[in-house]
Parts: C-alpha cells; structure tokens; sequence
C-alpha cells in the first residue's frame, strides 16, 4: 500500500468542499467527526481512517473512491470494470464488507484471466461453453415433447378403460 499524502489529501478535501460551498463545522457534522479533526485532517497533519474518508465522501456527495486514490489507499484504475467503483460508493456496505467483496472479486478476474489465458493456448476457449450449453437446451426441449406424449397415451388408456368391454388389465 502506497503512503498517504497527507497534505494533497487535506488541500483536495478542502476544495471540495469549498466547491460544495459547505462551511468547516458542517461537514464535520455531516461526516460526524469533530470541527478539529476535520480542521486537523484539512492541513494535512492528521491520517484518516478509510471509513473516516469514506464518511466524508459521503458529505461530500463524492465518490469513497476518489478519496481512496487522493490518499493513496486506491491506485487509479483505467480499467473497463465499474464494480470496485460501485462496491466502494455503496453506503450500505461496512468498510469490512467492502473489502472482503473487493478481494474476492479481484481473487475472480485473476481466476478468470488465467482460465482464458490457458484456453487461448490450448485451443477450446470457443468449444467449452457450447458444449455445456447444448445437453441442457436438448433435454429441455425433449421432455417438453415427451411430456405430451406420455399425457396423451394415459389419457387413451382411461378412455379405453372406460369402455365397456374393453380390458384395461
């Protein structure tokens, strides 16, 4: 993990919030943390915690994520996935919760990444999912056509028992 600059972490909250036009005591109460430590954490003598940062992102009406990177917690990512992104601005999750789902989810791309780079030397990267998905879709397709079947010749055999005469045994 990267150090945080502690220093461009304050001046960028502090233009934020600037630009939100919020007062110093208002956003520390929106965040709920104290006036001074606020103050504190503006002129970059003080260290936040990931939740402190994300409580502020939340006053702020930023994303966690841009605080996460202006503390050197987040490497910026110019990759084509959103999903760290809304993991991290989902108020809803704990800060431990988010960090589990971030690990596993990057646990997956690099299972992911090393399952196609494997079926991309070896040849089967296009045979392996068709050839999963075609068992399912004919046995789907053969029991609805059975299925009318077998109702139909049951149906037969109770007209036929119902007959008089007729051996249904």
């Amino acid at each position: 993990m990267a150090k945080i600059d502690v220093r461009n972490l304050g001046d960028y909250i502090r233009e934020q919030r600037s630009s939100a036009q919020i007062s110093l005591r208002q956003l520390a109460t929106l965040a709920g943390v104290s006036n001074p430590y606020l103050s504190q954490i503006e002129r970059g003598l003080r260290k936040p915690s990931a939740e402190i940062l994300q409580q502020i992102a939340k006053a702020l009406r930023i994303s966690a994520e841009a605080l996460y990177v202006q503390a050197g917690i987040l490497e910026e990512r110019y990759d084509d996935s959103d999903v760290p992104a809304a993991i991290l601005s989902d108020a809803h999750l704990a800060e431990r919760q988010k960090q589990v789902l971030l690990e596993l989810y990057e646990a997956y791309r690099r299972e992911a990444d090393a399952a196609n780079a494997e079926d991309t030397t070896s040849g089967v990267a296009e045979s392996k999912p068709a050839a999963a998905a075609t068992p399912k879709t004919s046995r789907t397709r053969t029991a609805r056509r059975a299925n009318p079947r077998v109702s139909a010749t049951a149906e037969g055999s109770k007209k036929n028992a119902s007959k008089p005469g007729s051996s249904a045994r």
